[in-house]
């Protein structure tokens, strides 16, 4: 089957053309002729499948099509408010998934905005209070704008929730229960996510009517086309086991997970001074910071990103050959999604997980997880019996590091609005390069949830909900203030 045969516009099949797309995925060809039925749609598959593609893609064409007594004048969304509003828990996928739209949409007159943390806020708050056809937006800041009367969703069509089970579980129930209140009953709403665990699926009964559920995999397995290895590895030979894998020439874009902050920036600033190209990407990071980092890593300037669980969501990156579980994810939901970096369209990719002693109970719940269990191996000429070297006791504050990405505590002043690469959050089957005026992108797209601290700095991406949270009851979660940028698709 091909893009065509969905019935989309001329200028949404010369954009998806453009972009070199052919075939559509699997998640692709099973979602868009409900969602184009007007059909509500939880949508679960495998990360890097184009899970973004399928909703944007009907969504426009609905637009494109749309009435003017649907959206306002024109049949677009300006006379009456927004047509379309996505949640998403991080700015960076903010950013990723507002880049998808602005590729798919370049050839229809449709304005799209982003509302995030980090930045200022007066051009968001004008987007909100113009209308625009399409806002891309953390909760806690659109919430935070929505609660000052800066909204028009009187007319809104379409509710999106991706990355739905990180929303969740990051502590924005709360937050995305407040902003449904305040839309109009009579909508569309699509949830899609990589994975989504049982429990948070019947919270979101409430968000959708009668909806049509579509899996595609299990939605426990990792991608298919993924090698997974662990090493068994004493704690303090992490990091000599990392630099000397890390000399192998076959390693050529690493994206290695740590737990913590700030054990991300030691990390990084190690690799560095053993002159391996290294940068760092967290919460803690400026928008600035944030975006040089991945766009260093995308055009290959450094050979290493060394992010944690809640940054590393807006990463897409073509060509990412191995993802290292430096620190071992402390829930199986966070390893499919770790991993997923790699072996993206049906890429071949190589995942490879340090366990510890201390990490041999978690790795025995990820393989009940996923259904396999991963193959342990040793690496040839490494002493594992070395005494490690010594180690700075950790410290309240980040060490400066790497590849000039940090050499100041991040400000909340407002960040650089340079492009972050030119990859895409998820693409038919690869990624497209858009051209066209970028949105700026920042948020913390945490809670004020207080997480519990692991070396002072936990990052709460690897929260679960509590039960006061899940009824919601618990603090409101929000991405603190930013600004996004609107603009015009070219005609």
């Amino acid at each position: 089957m091909t893009f065509r045969e969905f019935g989309l516009g001329t200028e949404i099949l010369r954009s998806v053309t453009e972009a070199g797309y052919e075939t559509p995925t699997p998640i692709q060809l099973a979602a868009i002729p409900p969602i184009l039925k007007d059909q509500d749609v939880i949508g679960i598959a495998q990360t890097g499948t184009g899970k973004t593609a399928a909703f944007v893609l009907p969504m426009l064409e609905k637009l494109r099509t749309a009435p003017p007594s649907a959206t306002g004048s024109h049949g677009h969304a300006h006379a009456g408010g927004t047509s379309a509003l996505i949640l998403a828990p991080t700015r960076e996928l903010v950013v990723q998934i507002a880049e998808n739209a602005q590729i798919y949409g370049r050839y229809l007159p449709l304005k799209i905005a982003t509302v995030f943390g980090g930045v200022g806020e007066n051009p968001q708050i004008q987007a909100l209070r113009h209308g625009v056809d399409i806002i891309v937006a953390t909760p806690g800041r659109l919430l935070d704008l929505m609660d000052r009367g800066n909204s028009r969703f009187s007319h809104l069509r379409f509710l999106v929730l991706d990355e739905a089970d990180r929303m969740l579980d990051m502590g924005f129930l709360p937050s995305i229960q407040r902003i449904v209140r305040a839309l109009p009953r009579r909508r569309q709403t699509l949830l899609f996510s990589a994975t989504l665990s049982k429990d948070i699926e019947e919270l979101t009964h409430e968000f959708l009517r009668h909806p049509q559920r579509i899996e595609i995999g299990r939605r426990t397995n990792p991608a298919d086309t993924v090698k997974q290895v662990a090493h068994e590895v004493p704690a303090a030979l992490k990091s000599t086991l990392l630099i000397h894998l890390l000399q192998s020439n076959g390693l050529r874009s690493v994206l290695v997970f740590s737990r913590t902050k700030h054990g991300a920036d030691r990390l990084a600033k190690k690799l560095h001074a053993q002159n391996i190209p290294t940068a760092a990407l967290h919460s803690d990071r400026s928008q600035s910071q944030r975006l040089r980092a991945l766009r260093d890593f995308k055009e290959g300037k450094v050979r290493v990103l060394v992010a944690t669980d809640i940054a590393a969501r807006g990463i897409d990156v073509d060509g990412i050959s191995h993802v290292i579980n430096y620190d071992f994810p402390m829930h199986p939901e966070d390893y499919v999604h770790r991993i997923g970096r790699t072996g993206r369209a049906q890429a071949i990719g190589d995942a490879i997980s340090f366990v510890t002693p201390e990490d041999r109970d978690a790795l025995r719940g990820l393989e009940r997880f996923i259904g396999r269990n991963l193959v342990k191996t040793r690496v040839e000429n490494f002493d594992y019996a070395q005494r490690p070297e010594a180690h700075a006791p950790d410290r309240a504050r980040p060490s400066h590091h790497t590849h000039s990405h940090s050499h100041s505590k991040p400000s909340s002043h407002s960040g650089s609005h340079s492009k972050p690469g030119s990859g895409s959050h998820s693409g038919p089957q690869r990624q497209g390069q858009s051209s066209h005026s970028r949105p700026a992108s920042s948020s913390r797209g945490g809670s004020h949830n207080k997480p519990r601290e692991v070396n002072g700095n936990r990052e709460g991406g690897n929260l679960r909900p509590s039960p006061s949270s899940a009824s919601g009851r618990s603090t409101n979660g929000r991405s603190g203030s930013g600004r996004g940028r609107t603009w015009r698709s070219s005609r």
